[in-house]
């Protein structure tokens, strides 16, 4: 590619997204530089990876054509404090930060910088992440399609405007917590119906992972592909309605919206 690839930020979905840029072939370790803290967990990775590390975050924002910040919101601002006056508007700034709008990073620069914000998610890490994204005005569409084409080695994406990246947060974002909880619910079930605890975990996953894989494949309305489960006087209409009589789905709109409020008052 030719491209220098920065990391401000090494841990889990940083760690998960560099993984997934060297899988895919899009450059090679000594394209990539990462930063951290700690001099032990940057040697690992230098010694599982191959990249070059540093404790310096400037020499990571000097180093990169496209320079990824993925230390949590709260650090956001120190950490911008210290890479501002080394950016420079050749460089494409990549966030990760729930909360942390385009006008918020533009006045935290201080200056004209090519911006564009992201919402990657846990899955990532198993290279099915799902990831919204949008830019500033300064970045140009071929940009955008460079920082998808890297992106696309652990994640789909979707260009979105703005006002949707919260939602983005909850719907994909953190929703892998929800889907956590529903597995480890479905599989406590099954080992109170006497099945071994690793066995329900598997049979709860796959069912949770094809079901999915259906609504993307087919394209059928998850309502739908729900009808075709419930055959007349069987099983599951039964299962369904002691769902709708706790309240399932207006327990997980409600959860959403909760998140969807927070991320737009970070």
């Amino acid at each position: 590619m030719g491209k220098k690839i920065g990391f401000i930020g090494c841990g889990n979905m940083g760690g998960a997204m560099m993984q997934g840029i060297l899988d895919s072939g899009t450059c090679t370790p000594q394209e990539i530089m990462i930063s951290g803290r700690t001099e032990g967990s940057l040697a690992a990775k230098k010694e599982a990876f191959g990249v070059q590390v540093t404790t310096d975050n400037k020499e990571v924002a000097a180093f990169a054509d496209i320079l990824f910040l993925t230390v949590k919101p709260q650090f956001y601002e120190a950490v911008i404090t210290q890479i501002r006056d080394v950016v420079s508007e050749a460089q494409i700034i990549v966030t990760v930060a729930p909360g942390k709008t385009l006008a918020w990073l533009k006045e935290a620069f201080g200056k004209e910088v090519k911006i564009i914000r992201t919402m990657p998610n846990t899955p990532s890490m198993v290279k099915a992440g799902m990831m919204g994204m949008c830019s500033n005005e300064l970045v140009t569409e071929e940009e955008i399609a460079l920082v998808r084409d890297i992106c696309d080695g652990f994640s789909e994406t979707e260009v979105i405007p703005e006002h949707l990246m919260d939602v983005v947060t909850a719907v994909s974002g953190s929703s892998p917590a929800y889907v956590f909880m529903f597995i480890e619910a479905m599989a406590d079930a099954a080992v109170a119906g006497g099945m071994p605890r690793a066995q329900a975990y598997k049979f709860a996953a796959q069912a949770v992972m094809g079901s999915a894989k259906m609504v993307l494949e087919t394209g059928r309305h998850p309502g739908d592909l729900k009808d075709m489960v419930c055959s007349p006087a069987g099983t599951t209409i039964q299962a369904v309605r002691v769902l709708e009589e706790k309240g399932m789905r207006s327990a997980v709109m409600e959860a959403m919206m909760k998140c969807l409020d927070i991320s737009r008052n970070m």
